[in-house]
């Protein structure tokens, strides 16, 4: 028979709040809501834009799909601040060598990879840390990766926006237009 489990206000038998119950689950603590879901059309995009984001979860997470017609980085902006408030840091594998570094003072930050217009698309999973919290400079982490016939890679990153504003606002562009089929979704993290 399989272990049940309901959440109770406290931590019972040093299970950190879960409890067996014969109730059906209630669901994972820290779940995921759906935001926000933007598909680019034929004529292609220079930028995905979230806006309105409400500050009620504890975390952001955007999970893309994206190529473009050409270049492969992708970086955001939070709440349209275009100053060199921003920092970053990297690291790429490509199965054969390998890179990592770190740049300060940008107008952006790194947060994924893209598939080029000829080949595959490119995935990436983009988590925004404590966006809500005014009393802390705001984070991010990503992984991301495009494979093109063997010739592929994968990248982490790590990503810093120097203001304690409630982000909410987000805009990923890239090293040229996203292409059609381009696909981001927003979700809230409690």
């Amino acid at each position: 028979m399989p272990l049940i489990a309901s959440r109770a206000g406290g931590a019972v038998g040093g299970f950190g709040g879960l409890v067996t119950f014969g109730v059906p689950y209630l669901g994972p603590f820290g779940s995921y809501d759906s935001l926000a879901t933007t598909t680019v059309g034929s004529g292609g995009a220079s930028s995905i834009t979230f806006s309105s984001i409400p500050a009620t979860y504890k975390h952001l997470q955007i999970r893309g799909i994206s190529k473009m017609s050409s270049g492969a980085s992708l970086v955001a902006q939070l709440n349209s601040d275009t100053g060199n408030n921003y920092a970053r840091h990297y690291l790429n594998g490509s199965g054969s060598a390998v890179a990592a570094g770190a740049n300060a003072s940008f107008s952006n930050f790194f947060v994924g990879t893209t598939g080029n217009a000829t080949s595959t698309f490119g995935a990436s999973v983009i988590d925004i840390l404590d966006y809500a919290n005014t009393n802390k400079y705001k984070t991010s982490r990503s992984f991301s990766g495009a494979d093109a016939n063997g010739s592929g890679f994968v990248q982490f990153f790590s990503g810093l926006w120097m203001n304690t504003a409630a982000v909410t606002t987000i805009t990923i562009s890239g090293d040229s237009n996203f292409q059609e089929y381009s696909s981001f979704s927003l979700y809230g993290v409690k």
